[in-house]
């Protein structure tokens, strides 16, 4: 494969294929860091207050995290072989995959929870020849209730990083974390352009600055300098345990839905024709390996991201190339441990108080996808929704509701997001025979879903961030 594409007269590179000056690419790159940096370092703090981990561990995954991210742009920006799509894309940690590893890591530990990504990530490369039927499972209705069921299951894992794990939460880190918020929603609403869309870092930057200034926390970095390796295994072993993986596993299918969307969306704006059978394989493997080697350093699942799009309609560069170069930035990031050590440091609350927003906004990204479906009174959409709904909260509702059962029903049912999931599948696939054609599975794939992040520009598509 050449490394430029060139266009049908053969005299000049597509605009996505098209090299960048030096001069000019380091500051492209750096701006697309910015605006996806918030990401990476609010899902690892989410990660480490939830699990308890230490400074030095926290600083490790972080470390790794934006290494995955950085190798993760540079396989789908310039792609080797099948692998990657050869598309200005960037690589995040997916939001709702997170909340899915920290309720596995919750209910049954940290090594079953990272030997579940690889369980998700191996079965998403195995699906892939049969990528035009699985996709079809999972239109807007059923991906809304998954991405709602997930908003609504990690604002109450977000809680308790300020009220810890009993629920009853001290003042100050109450304030702390309302201090943060208000800056967040302050950057998002009086900034604008790149600034705007690093909201997230500046909410937690301010909240860790009340929080030294007036002693409602503390700021810790972990100790060390220099560059270096984050620890392999960090969890130990990983665990399989094919029932406490089974919402990473469902999760993973729903991707391909959003993946398409993703690639559709990105290929139009780089004046490149879609072509869906061809390029969303290639982007899904380059996910689901970068995963593989994630769960080997204790991340959850990583996925592809096109968030960065409105970057590249504001400065009318296309090239691939500028993806890469942020790439390259994120991997001397990750390597550079003064940064994660440092950013290791940021109190507890804090952390709780932007992961509140982040999951705010997914929640109501489910409400948006939702609105997509058809809910009238003339179909069954209303119907399926209202029931995947309620068997989804119902764990979250009445934590014990199944405690009678089976294990193997109580991971399955005891699950919202998997529970909920299931039932909009089934529900779709029977109740949509006696609706409407344009809500039965099988019609096209749904469009991607909105980014995860509240800082990223509106787009046509659907965060995920379908769900990611």
């Amino acid at each position: 494969m050449t490394a430029l594409r060139t266009t049908t007269a053969g005299h000049a590179p597509e605009p996505v294929d098209a090299p960048v000056p030096a001069r000019r690419l380091v500051p492209l790159a750096a701006q697309h860091v910015l605006a996806m940096i918030a990401a990476p370092v609010s899902t690892v703090f989410l990660v480490a207050g939830t699990l308890k981990l230490p400074p030095a561990a926290t600083a490790s995954l972080l470390s790794a995290v934006l290494l995955l991210c950085g190798a993760g742009a540079l396989l789908q920006s310039l792609g080797v072989w099948r692998i990657g799509g050869r598309l200005p894309f960037v690589m995040l940690p997916g939001g709702a995959a997170t909340a899915l590893f920290l309720q596995i890591a919750q209910e049954h530990g940290a090594p079953v929870a990272a030997g579940s990504v690889l369980l998700a990530a191996a079965l998403l490369l195995a699906v892939l020849p049969l990528y035009g039927r699985v996709v079809r499972l999972f239109p807007p209705l059923v991906m809304g209730v998954t991405v709602l069921l997930i908003g609504i299951a990690m604002i109450r894992v977000a809680a308790r990083l300020v009220t810890g794990p009993d629920g009853t939460g001290e003042p100050r880190a109450v304030l702390l974390a309302a201090l943060t918020v208000a800056a967040t929603v302050a950057a998002y609403v009086l900034l604008r352009g790149v600034w705007r869309q690093t909201s997230v870092l500046i909410g937690m930057a301010a909240g860790t600055a009340v929080a030294v200034t007036t002693g409602l926390g503390a700021f810790a970095p972990a100790a060390g300098s220099g560059f270096a390796l984050p620890a392999l295994l960090p969890f130990g072993t990983p665990r399989f345990d094919l029932p406490a993986a089974l919402p990473l596993l469902v999760f993973s299918l729903t991707t391909l839905a959003e993946i398409t969307g993703q690639t559709v969306l990105n290929s139009e704006t780089v004046g490149r024709t879609p072509a869906p059978d061809r390029d969303v394989p290639r982007v899904a493997r380059a996910d689901a390996l970068v995963s593989l080697v994630g769960g080997l350093f204790g991340t959850s699942l990583m996925v592809t991201s096109a968030e960065n799009i409105g970057i590249g309609r504001l400065t009318g560069v296309r090239s691939r190339f500028v993806t890469a170069g942020a790439g390259a930035l994120l991997v001397v990031l990750g390597l550079a441990t003064p940064v994660s050590r440092v950013l290791a440091g940021i109190p507890e609350a804090v952390v709780g108080g932007s992961a509140l927003v982040v999951y705010a906004v997914i929640t109501v990204m489910g409400v948006e996808m939702l609105r997509r479906a058809d809910l009238s009174g003339a179909g069954t959409g209303s119907l399926t929704a209202a029931l995947a709904l309620t068997v989804g909260l119902l764990p979250l509702l009445s934590p014990d509701l199944y405690a009678g059962f089976p294990g193997w029903a109580r991971t399955i049912l005891g699950s919202g997001v998997v529970a909920g999931t299931l039932t909009a599948v089934l529900l779709t696939a029977v109740l949509g025979r006696f609706g409407p054609e344009s809500g039965r599975p099988g019609d096209d794939p749904p469009p991607a879903p909105t980014p995860v992040t509240p800082e990223a520009p509106p787009r046509s598509k659907g965060s995920r961030p379908g769900p990611r």
